[in-house]
């Protein structure tokens, strides 16, 4: 998926849709780190693009949070 869609997506989803996103990207990370541990991994970029939709889903969350707060 571009960037420019995920960021799309996650402007419109409220905190509890973001956790729920936060914890299956990390889901996604854990399989994919151990994955490397027990076989190996052809798509060695996956890791830089889960890391990454992880810190943009960490990054809305503290929007929201800080826009809720000052309201």
């Amino acid at each position: 998926m571009k960037v420019t869609k995920f960021n799309e997506e996650l402007k419109r989803m409220d905190l509890q849709q973001l956790r729920e996103i936060l914890e299956q990207l990390r889901g996604q990370l854990f399989s994919v780190r151990l994955k490397t541990k027990t076989a190996h991994v052809k798509n060695n970029s996956e890791f830089k693009l889960l890391r990454g939709n992880i810190a943009r889903v960490l990054t809305f969350m503290k929007e929201q949070a800080l826009q809720s707060a000052t309201q």
